[in-house]
């Protein structure tokens, strides 16, 4: 996988301090491979974070350069993790016919991960740079959460946007009593409720749940998401077509489920890369919508929907 804020660190993998001697990492290194060996009852995707963990900090000059923020991975720096502030799209960019996009998308938790770091590295000032890859990687869990939630949104806003003049999108959408919703997608086959979701490891799917391996259903996205889609529903009275939770390519081998048949509304879990296709496809058995209704949905989710601020 990539390096994802949500990620654990090799530190973390490998159950040590960072400051752990190099023959404390060594020793930690290989119980860890005992643990996780899967000849010996061990997960194999436990064994295989171990053997990554210790290619990133194992050797002297790899672990210096890890803790300065730098990486062997080029997907996996500052730069191409995109662990800065969003930038404007470019002119090339605009020039080509987008979907209407209202609100911040990732705002609210780029907020809530400049809040913590803050606390945490500044005491209440603003670090020297707080999306640096060697701050990022000291911080609490909670806190790289926080900046994997709005990369997260981020990135699943791109691909929305680029659905073309046919879709309208509303981002960090507030919900009454409910989580937000982080994206609301309207287009020809249908209205969908979105979540973008990075745990930093991959997922799987238990009784209709979206779980990241290793971990339980503590989080429960895909029924936060069907309760708030459904407050959203009646609100606008508008009837959703769908629920959808966004996870990295990397993060679910089977790139796209279905959840729950019975669901209503239908539930899905669905990698980045392939939500263009199930946004411009539709659900199975799901009639297109017209013109006339299409307008009038916009209409009432335009007059209804309000922004986390």
């Amino acid at each position: 996988m990539t390096d994802s804020p949500a990620s654990a660190s090799p530190y973390e993998v490998l159950g040590v301090s960072p400051s752990a001697s190099a023959d404390e990492l060594r020793k930690a290194y290989r119980r860890r491979l005992r643990e996780t060996h899967p000849d010996t009852g061990g997960d194999a995707v436990e064994f295989t974070a171990v053997q990554r963990a210790w290619e990133r900090v194992g050797e002297a000059r790899s672990r210096a350069a890890y803790d300065r923020g730098e990486s062997n991975d080029t997907e996996s720096t500052a730069e191409g993790a995109g662990w800065s502030a969003p930038t404007h799209r470019t002119r090339a960019d605009n020039s080509r016919p987008r979907a209407r996009s209202y609100g911040h998308p990732g705002g609210a938790a780029r907020e809530a991960y400049l809040r913590l770091i803050r606390e945490w590295a500044g005491r209440g000032a603003e670090p020297e740079d707080p999306y640096d890859p060697a701050l990022v990687r000291r911080a609490p869990v909670e806190i790289r959460r926080a900046l994997a939630e709005a990369l997260a949104e981020e990135a699943t806003a791109r691909q929305v946007s680029a659905l073309g003049m046919a879709f309208t999108v509303w981002h960090d959408v507030a919900v009454p009593g409910e989580r937000k919703i982080d994206h609301v997608v309207l287009g020809p086959t249908g209205l969908y409720a979105i979540c973008s979701e990075d745990f930093g490891v991959p997922v799987r799917v238990a009784r209709g749940e979206v779980v990241p391996v290793g971990g339980s259903a503590v989080e429960q996205p895909v029924r936060s998401l069907v309760r708030a889609s459904r407050e959203l529903g009646r609100s606008a009275r508008v009837k959703v077509t769908g629920v959808v939770v966004v996870v990295p390519d990397e993060a679910f081998e089977d790139g796209a489920a279905e959840l729950d048949r019975m669901r209503k509304p239908a539930a899905f879990v669905v990698t980045r890369s392939r939500l263009p296709h199930l946004l411009r496809s539709g659900p199975s058995g799901v009639e297109p919508i017209g013109g006339n209704e299409l307008f009038d949905v916009r209409t009432r989710l335009q007059a209804a929907v309000r922004h986390v601020v």
